[in-house]
This record gives C-alpha cells, structure tokens and sequence, in this order.
C-alpha cells in the first residue's frame, strides 16, 4: 500500500470513528492560547499555527486562537508551569510531539508523568529529516555517515536537545545503522529546531537532525538547505516526493512524529471536552488537510480519549528504544 493510500484509509478510519461532527455546546474559553514550548520557527510553532488556522476556519473557535513561546527543555519548562502552577486554566493548550513524549520516558519533565495532563488531541504526523546546506559536500546519507566513520570529530552535528533527545536518537539510530559508536558523535544541542537551522546557514554546524515540516517552511521561504533524508517508510507526496528516504539509501529507520496538544489536570471535564470537540470539528473541516499540506504535515486525527491510549503505548515504547541506546527511563 502506498503512503498516499495509507494517509487516507487512518484518515477515513478515524474520521468513521469520530462520527458525525459534534455540537459545540460547552462555552468556549476567554481568550484561547497555544503555547508553543520553544523559540519561534521550529515544530512546535508549526503545531500551535495549525491549530490556529484550523479551529478558527472550521469555525469551532469565534476568537483567534493566540500562540505564545515557552521555551525551556524541548517542553519540561511549559509541561512543569501547567502541572505545577497552571492547573485549572481552560484557555491553554500546550503543544507536544514524540520528542515530548520520548522525554517524558526518560524523565526528563522532573517528577511528572504522562499522567500529570489530559491529552486532547493530534492534528497531524511529521517526519524526522537530516539536513544540510544546500551546498553541502555530502550528497547522500551515506556520505555523511561515512565521515563520521571516518573521522567522528570531522563532523559536527546539531539537534534540538540534549543527549536522549529525538534528535539524538535520530542520529544515533543513524550511526548504530552505519556501524558507528554513536557515543563518538560530535554533538551540538540547541533549544529547538529553528534554532539548529539557523547555525547550519551559518556554518556552524554540518547538518541538523531536524524535522520536514519546520525544515521544509525554512526551504519554502528561501533557506538555502536541502533534506538529505527522511525517516519515512516511503516517500512522502508532493513536493517532499524529490527527497529520498533513509531506508532507499540503505538505512532502515523511521521516525514518525505525532503533533498534538495537552491541557492541564485540573482542567474541568467540560472544557476539556469542549476542547477535544473543538479539534474533532476541525480535523472534519474541508480547510484540514489543505491546512495540513501548507504546514507539510500529514493526518493523525485523534482526540479525546483515543489521544490518551495513543501517548500511553508511546511513552511504553520509547522507554524500550531509550533502555535499548543505555539511557536512564522512568
């Protein structure tokens, strides 16, 4: 089954699942905020936007949804002021992807779990990607892994988190497939992103571990970069149909990255739910996958409590993937 095929049947699945569009009854918060936990630019910003633009043209918010930066920790700082000071607080939603949930397996957000929030929704899949400079000497992932096992000092490359982060891991799984100690790995941490993206134009690091979305919009707007791979199982539709995979140039790894969204424990049962039918209104919406295709993102509807079980066996796995690279888990 083709990608494309595969995208529709999870979307018509989970469109049959969520049943006919629901009614909005439940008041809407006061002033509707996404944080984004992290600098401008990078995926998160990404997840906020589109829920921005997808709640207010399928009409299920009336005010603008507002996107605000918390950045600290690749998520911990925003995870820890909602668990620990913004409980209650019906108006936010903060976004989340699997480096969150990959982070929250390592215990990396403190004392919290997985269950310290109610998970509301994802609005969409992306997809981890090494980038370079356009220009780059590496043509193929092949090259680049060669150069590191060549040299590992020669190359240096940068990610958003520290050691155990998505990241990371993408470039460790990346060396571990080359036959390289991805422990002699010349690593450079970044808070997000965006902000990897910005040293690589400089020159201050050889390739980033980043993510087609964000990477893609840096391309679309001028960035002079290139996706050197994507860690899908096939290439992906579209525009994104030029650039190869790892597994076709030799390296067997996928790397999905869910996008969604989370409100805090305290958050009463009917804004909760006000807010996961919000987002079953707008994932329906004739505006969400053109929406989707503008973020170069992919469906992963989920809301509610099927959102839950999701994050749950998530958080299961990525504990097994980080035990498996040496890394400490909760």
């Amino acid at each position: 089954m083709t990608f494309v095929a595969r995208a529709v049947l999870t979307a018509a699945i989970s469109s049959a699942a969520l049943g006919s569009t629901p009614a909005i009854s439940l008041a809407e918060p006061n002033n509707p905020e996404c944080i984004a936990p992290a600098q401008p630019g990078g995926g998160f910003d990404i997840t906020c936007k589109l829920a921005q633009a997808t709640l207010q043209e399928s009409g299920a918010v009336k005010s603008p949804v507002r996107v605000s930066y918390m950045p600290g920790g690749i998520g911990a700082v925003a995870y820890n002021a909602i668990v620990g000071n913004r409980r209650d607080e019906p108006n936010i939603i903060v976004a989340f992807s699997a480096g969150s949930l990959l982070n929250l397996a390592q215990g990396k957000f403190g004392d919290y779990t997985e269950k310290d929030v109610r998970w509301v929704a994802s609005i969409g899949t992306d997809y981890g990607a090494v980038v370079t400079r356009a220009d780059s000497e590496y043509k193929t992932l092949g090259d680049l892994m060669s150069a590191i096992k060549n040299d590992p000092t020669s190359v240096i490359i940068g990610a958003g988190g520290t050691i155990g982060s998505q990241d990371w891991m993408k470039a460790a799984m990346a060396a571990r497939a080359a036959g390289i100690d991805y422990k002699t790995m010349r690593f450079v941490a970044f808070e997000g992103g965006g902000d990897c993206a910005i040293a690589l134009q400089g020159g201050h690091v050889h390739v980033c571990m980043n993510d087609v979305g964000d990477s893609q919009a840096a391309i679309d707007g001028g960035a002079p970069l290139k996706l050197l791979a994507i860690f899908s199982e096939e290439r992906l539709p579209g525009k994104l149909a030029q650039s190869p995979t790892a597994k076709e140039q030799g390296f067997d790894i996928q790397w999905p990255i869910v996008r969604g969204f989370y409100v805090g424990p305290d958050v009463s049962d009917a804004d909760y739910k006000w807010w996961a039918d919000s987002f079953a209104t707008a994932i329906k919406s004739p505006g969400y996958a053109a929406a989707l295709e503008q973020k170069n993102l992919f469906p992963l509807p989920m809301t509610g409590e099927e959102t839950t079980a999701f994050v749950e066996k998530q958080v299961a796995a990525y504990k097994k993937l980080a035990s498996d690279f040496g890394l400490a888990t909760k």
